[in-house]
């Protein structure tokens, strides 16, 4: 039966073409920087089963659950994964650390006016010596100075590494801001934005319903911003992202599911990693590595409800919406939050949408 489902997914991958996740979006609608509480956001209510939407408030999710039900979060922490230096001749260079691969070793993307060659050093900040080994694939890996970890060194010289289309440097608030309130496993890149709207006191008040919670974890790598380059979705590679579902996760699932609750999955990256898990249709604690490419037609295993922001045009995130509250009411939806001056992306407004 897996296979089979495989096998649709496939075909209908081939037959589904890039384009047909596009949107206009108008620049003004990005938002660039947080709302002064993490709340205050609106709330697009996109109803698959009933096919339709409806506009409300973040505030007033809490109304949207019920006791028994169980919300997963993505515990990932976003780590000061960019820094500015030289090559030893002297060229700028910019790095993003994609992935840390031991206490001084990490995988990079780095962009100079040359490629810097092996056994070549940069110098980080005026302080960061570290050793170019050698590229894998589009990534540089690099050596670090061994008197502190990789981690230590991007915590005391590096910056939080902004989406590129907020176009604009991180500023202090942004250390806090772009993190959510229960973050703990330093590793992401990125943020797993829909968790950004999530304050102490909204998360006590779905406790006080009655609505538990359970945590994942994806470090959400760069790649969740690189454009689909292909026209047909077959050829696409996806990125390769860490997750990790704990024991206790899939006990709570299987009690939430055991008493008639609801699973919701706070971000895709959440819902990814659950899928990942579940690719038989049974959640099994344990981790590694996920390409998993979710576009419509796709089975879903174990999330009914998704809380997620407005994704980019043409991105494997929105294809993975289309395919979660159905393709046509998605894009009218996002049709209807543009002509409602919704705010879009990382700091932007949010969705709950009810799996079609």
């Amino acid at each position: 039966m897996a296979e089979g489902r495989f096998m649709r997914q496939r075909i209908i991958r081939a037959l589904m073409k890039t384009s047909d996740f596009e949107y206009t979006l108008p620049d003004e609608l990005i938002a660039r920087h947080p709302l002064a509480e993490r709340t205050a956001s609106r709330l697009l209510h996109v109803d698959g089963p009933g096919k339709c939407f409806a506009d409300r408030l973040f505030n007033e999710l809490p109304t949207f659950f019920r006791p028994g039900d169980l919300l997963v979060f993505n515990d990932t922490r976003v780590i000061k994964a960019r820094l500015h230096g030289q090559k030893d001749s002297g060229g700028k260079v910019e790095a993003l650390v994609e992935r840390i691969v031991s206490d001084h070793e990490a995988l990079l993307h780095l962009r100079a006016s040359k490629p810097p060659k092996p056994d070549s050093v940069l110098l980080f900040a005026g302080a960061i010596q570290a050793r170019v080994l050698g590229r894998e694939g589009e990534l540089f890996r690099l050596a670090f100075d061994p008197a502190r970890t990789v981690l230590e060194w991007l915590e005391h010289y590096g910056e939080i590494p902004l989406p590129p289309y907020l176009h604009r440097p991180a500023e202090a608030d942004d250390d806090a801001r772009y993190q959510t309130v229960y973050a703990r496993d330093p590793g992401a890149v990125a943020a797993p934005t829909a968790g950004l709207h999530f304050d102490e006191a909204m998360l006590a008040r779905l406790r006080e319903l009655g609505v538990s919670s359970a945590f994942v974890t994806l470090h959400v790598g760069a790649g969740t911003f690189q454009p689909v380059r292909e026209e047909n979705l077959a050829d696409h590679k996806m990125h390769s992202e860490r997750y990790v579902v704990p024991p206790e996760t899939v006990a709570a699932m299987a009690a939430t599911r055991a008493a008639g609750g609801r699973v919701g999955a706070v971000g895709t990256t959440s819902l990814r990693a659950l899928e990942s898990a579940a690719r038989d249709g049974v959640l099994r604690a344990g981790g590694g590595e996920t390409e998993l490419f979710i576009t419509p037609g796709y089975h879903f295993n174990v999330v009914d409800r998704l809380v997620t922001n407005f994704h980019l045009p043409r991105s494997t995130l929105l294809m993975l919406v289309c395919a979660f509250g159905g393709m046509d009411l998605s894009l009218r939806a996002y049709a209807h939050a543009v002509a409602e001056h919704y705010r879009f992306f990382s700091y932007g407004d949010a969705l709950l949408i009810e799996r079609a």
